[in-house]
């Protein structure tokens, strides 16, 4: 199968983590949203990423559509599943899923108001996780479910702004500080993105533009060229 992406939006990272998850193997190809190539539109009703492209041809379009297809077509991550644990699972992935735009909104920002405005939403669901996660590895037992697969992409993210700027969007919430230590420690975040993924994330949102890319850089220069920063992915 292939996936058609954009590199740095994070409804194509949910969908190649669950593949990478699976071990399920895919071709990935980056297009710019700028200027979208014609078989592109001419086979994505939306005109948006992610785009699956099934070994028999077929077109699937819009995320939480394609996570399904993934799900039901291959051995489901957690098997076994009543009808309303498989409910459960899709209803914390959808708050997760829900808030990516958020985050990028938020991450975007110009100074420290906006932030804390534009955070407002993030904070609130990062709560709820919070008072939802038990003393388990993941969020239902050692293993990964398709919730620590849509909330993977947030917790990344955030941890690049935490490593980079000193920003951190999940202060004061132990568990989930633990959830994102397990989640990084996978490898999953790292085989789910391209080689240069934090360097073109940094790029858009860490730049002079933003308020946590003016903390990135203050930061940088606390390090010597001898001491580089700890990436997280």
């Amino acid at each position: 199968m292939k996936i058609v992406s954009f590199k740095i939006c994070p409804f194509v990272q949910r969908v190649t983590a669950l593949l990478e998850a699976k071990g399920i193997a895919y071709d990935l190809e980056f297009i710019s949203l700028s200027n979208k190539p014609q078989w592109f539109l001419d086979i994505s009703p939306n005109g948006q990423v992610p785009l699956l492209i099934t070994d028999e041809g077929e077109a699937l379009f819009e995320s939480d559509a394609i996570v399904e297809y993934i799900e039901e077509a291959y051995a489901p991550l957690r098997a076994g599943l009543t009808p309303v644990e498989k409910a459960r699972e899709r209803a914390w992935s959808y708050l997760a899923t829900k808030h990516y735009l958020p985050q990028c909104g938020a991450q975007r920002s110009a100074d420290q108001d906006i932030l804390s405005e534009r955070s407002q939403k993030l904070n609130k669901a990062f709560d709820t996780i919070e008072a939802q996660l038990g003393d388990t590895k993941f969020f239902a037992g050692d293993e990964i479910s398709l919730v620590d697969v849509a909330w993977l992409v947030l917790l990344h993210r955030a941890c690049i702004i935490e490593q980079q700027s000193g920003y951190d969007f999940l202060g004061g919430r132990p568990k989930l500080k633990t959830w994102q230590t397990n989640i990084m420690q996978s490898g999953l975040p790292a085989k789910s993105v391209a080689p240069d993924f934090v360097a073109d994330f940094s790029d858009f949102y860490l730049s002079d533009q933003t308020f946590l890319g003016r903390g990135a850089a203050a930061k940088s220069r606390e390090f010597s060229d001898s001491q580089p920063l700890a990436m997280c992915c």
